[in-house]
C-alpha cells in the first residue's frame, strides 16, 4: 500500500477557482485522471478525504462531492470511514448527469451526435398547452437520435412555435446542441430551460428509434427554452432508456 503522500503526488497540485465551473466537478477530472491512465490500479485506495481537501485547499464538501460524481461513474467505491478504493479504468456505460446550467447540459452531450430524422410541421397539444396554438394549428417538430459512437442515447422531439420553426430548416440542425443551434440562427439569447423529468415506457416509434423493446422503461426529461423575455421558444422531449441515464442534481440548504 502506498503511503498517502505519494499517492498525492499522482493528482498535480493547482488552485481551483470558480471561473472554471463548479469546483468538485474540476476536482473529479482530476481525481480521474490517474485512474483511466492505470496510474491508480483496480483495488488501490486514494488519498484520504481530508488529504485531498488539504491538498487543493477545497473543503470536504466538495471532495465528497468530487467522490460522488466517481462513484456514480463506477470508477470507484467508497467506504465508510476508509478511503475511498479503485473499481474500474472505465466508466459504465450507464450515465450519470449532472444539471445545473446549460454547461452541464453541452456537457451531457460532449462526444455525440444528431442524427435528424425529420423537421416538418406537425399539429401536437404540447404546441397548445407552451406556444399558445389553436386546436389543430401546426408548428414545426424536430424529430432526432442523440448517439454516442454506436449507442443510441435519446430519442429527441423538439417544437417550436411557427414564428421560430419558420425562420429554421432540417439543414440548419449540424450541431449536437438544438438550443444552440436556435440562437446562432435566429440570434436569440435563451435565458433558462426549465426541466420536468417523468418516466414513461416505449411505443413503436420510440421503441425503434433507440433499439429497444416496446414498452421498455425509459426516463424522460422535457426541456422548456424560454428567451429572457420569458417567451417560450423550444421545447425539447428526450426519451432516454432508463437502464443507462440517470440524472442527479445538488438541492443547497436554503432554510437558513
Amino acid at each position: 500500500m502506498r503511503e498517502s503522500n505519494s499517492l498525492l503526488e499522482l493528482f498535480p497540485r493547482r488552485t481551483l477557482g470558480r471561473e472554471g465551473g463548479p469546483l468538485y466537478r474540476q476536482l473529479a477530472d482530476i481525481l480521474r485522471r490517474p485512474i483511466i491512465d492505470g496510474a491508480l490500479a483496480v483495488g488501490e485506495e486514494l488519498p484520504k478525504e481530508a488529504s485531498i481537501a488539504d491538498h487543493f485547499g477545497v473543503s470536504l464538501i466538495t471532495v465528497r462531492h468530487a467522490l460522488r460524481d466517481l462513484e456514480g461513474s463506477g470508477l470507484i467505491r467508497k467506504r465508510s470511514a476508509k478511503p475511498a478504493v479503485v473499481a474500474a479504468r472505465e466508466t459504465e456505460t450507464g450515465v450519470a448527469w449532472h444539471m445545473a446550467s446549460f454547461t452541464d447540459i453541452a456537457a451531457y452531450a460532449r462526444d455525440a451526435s444528431l442524427d435528424v430524422v425529420s423537421y416538418r410541421r406537425e399539429a401536437s397539444p404540447l404546441l397548445q398547452h407552451y406556444f399558445s396554438a389553436r386546436k389543430g394549428e401546426a408548428g414545426y417538430c424536430l424529430r432526432s437520435v442523440l448517439k454516442a459512437g454506436d449507442e443510441k442515447k435519446a430519442y429527441v422531439t423538439t417544437y417550436f412555435p411557427a414564428e421560430i420553426g419558420e425562420r429554421l430548416n432540417r439543414r440548419d440542425f449540424t450541431d449536437v446542441l438544438i438550443f444552440d443551434t436556435v440562437q446562432r440562427k435566429i440570434g436569440l439569447r435563451l435565458a433558462v430551460a426549465h426541466m420536468t423529468v417523468r418516466a414513461e415506457v416505449a411505443d413503436e416509434n420510440t421503441a425503434e428509434a433507440l433499439e429497444v423493446e416496446p414498452g421498455s422503461a425509459l426516463l424522460t426529461v422535457e426541456m422548456l427554452y424560454q428567451a429572457a423575455d420569458g417567451r417560450n421558444v423550444e421545447l425539447s422531449v428526450a426519451r432516454h432508456p432508463a437502464d443507462r441515464f440517470s440524472i442527479t442534481y445538488d438541492a443547497p440548504n436554503d432554510r437558513g
